[in-house]
C-alpha cells in the first residue's frame, strides 16, 4: 500500500501537487487539521492550541502551557498509525522526518526560488506588493521551522530526509507527480515485508510509549525509560528507582496490540545508601 510523506513550501504550488498526486494514486490527504482533534485528546491540551503550535502560530503563553514532549509524542503516535494503514498522503506534520528510515515510503519535499514562490502568492491571493508576498513566506518558512524544531528538534530543510526533492519553478506540476508516481511503483519502493515489519516495530515502540506513559507520565517513560522494538518483540531498559515500574511495565507493555514478547532490561536504582 503506498505511503507518501510530503513537505511543501509556501507558493511552490505544492498543494497543487499533492491533490493530483492523491487522485492519481487513490490516496487519501491527511494533514494536521484533520486530526488535530485526536491529537489534542491524546496531549491533554485544548484542539486550538495544538493548532497553533503546528501551524507555528503558538503564542508564548500557549508555549509555555503546551508540554512540548508529550505533543511531539502524540504527534508522532499519529503520524506511524497513519503510515501503517497505508494509501495515504501525509502532508507536513514533520512525516518525512519520522518515516525517512521505512523504505518503501516515498518523502517529497517540493521547494522553488524565492521569487518565484513569491510571484505564486501574489497571483493566487490578489496581492500587489511583492513585499507583502515575500514577509509572508518567510514568516511561512520560520513558523515551520520553528514547529519542527520544537517537536522533533530536526530542519525539515536537510535533504537527507527526502527521497526526492522538486523545484516547481523548473518542473511543471504534472512532471512532479510523475515523478513521485514513478518512484511509488518502483520496484525499489514496493512494500515487502521487511519493510512493513521495519513500520510495525515502529508503531508498537510508540503504542507502549503510550501505554506507559499513560500510567506513569512521560517524565518517567522519557528517559527513565527506553523503548525499542524488533519483529515485535519489545525491549524495556533504562532504570528507575521503583521496583513496581518495572513490574508494572513489563504487564503493560504486554497488553499491546502487536507485541509478542517483553524483555526488561530496566535497571533499579536504590538511594537508600545515600
Amino acid at each position: 500500500m503506498a505511503v507518501i510523506a510530503m513537505t511543501r513550501e509556501m507558493g511552490t504550488q505544492g498543494k497543487d501537487v499533492c491533490a493530483r498526486l492523491a487522485e492519481r494514486l487513490g490516496l487519501t490527504v491527511v494533514h494536521h487539521e484533520l486530526v488535530e482533534h485526536d491529537i489534542a485528546e491524546r496531549a491533554g491540551a485544548p484542539e486550538s492550541e495544538v493548532h497553533h503550535l503546528l501551524e507555528g502560530e503558538a503564542s508564548l503563553r500557549e508555549r509555555w502551557r503546551l508540554d512540548r514532549k508529550r505533543l511531539s509524542f502524540y504527534t508522532s503516535a499519529e503520524i506511524l498509525e497513519l503510515a501503517a494503514n497505508g494509501n495515504v498522503l501525509i502532508r507536513g506534520w514533520g512525516a518525512t522526518y519520522l518515516l525517512r528510515s521505512v523504505s518503501h515510503v516515498v518523502c517529497a519535499r517540493i521547494c522553488a526560488p524565492l521569487e518565484f514562490r513569491i510571484n505564486v502568492l501574489m497571483q493566487r491571493q490578489g496581492i500587489t506588493n511583492p513585499a507583502i508576498a515575500r514577509a509572508e513566506i518567510k514568516r511561512s518558512d520560520a513558523r515551520h521551522s520553528g514547529t519542527m524544531q520544537r517537536l522533533f528538534g530536526a530542519d525539515w530543510q536537510d535533504p537527507t530526509h527526502y527521497t526526492i526533492v522538486l523545484n516547481t519553478s523548473r518542473v511543471p506540476i504534472e512532471d512532479c507527480v510523475e515523478h513521485i508516481v514513478q518512484l511509488v511503483e518502483s520496484q525499489t519502493f514496493a512494500e515487502t515485508a521487511q519493510s512493513r515489519t521495519a513500520l510495525m516495530d515502529k508503531v508498537i515502540e510508540s503504542r507502549i510509549r503510550g501505554v506507559l506513559s499513560k500510567a506513569f507520565g512521560i517524565s518517567i517513560v522519557s528517559p527513565a525509560i527506553d523503548v525499542s522494538v524488533s519483529a515485535g518483540f519489545a525491549t524495556l531498559s533504562g532504570a528507575v528507582s521503583d521496583t513496581k515500574h518495572i513490574v508494572e511495565a513489563i504487564r503493560l507493555a504486554q497488553t499491546v496490540n502487536g507485541v509478542k514478547g517483553v524483555e526488561s532490561k530496566i535497571a533499579h536504582i536504590s538511594f537508600g545508601n545515600y
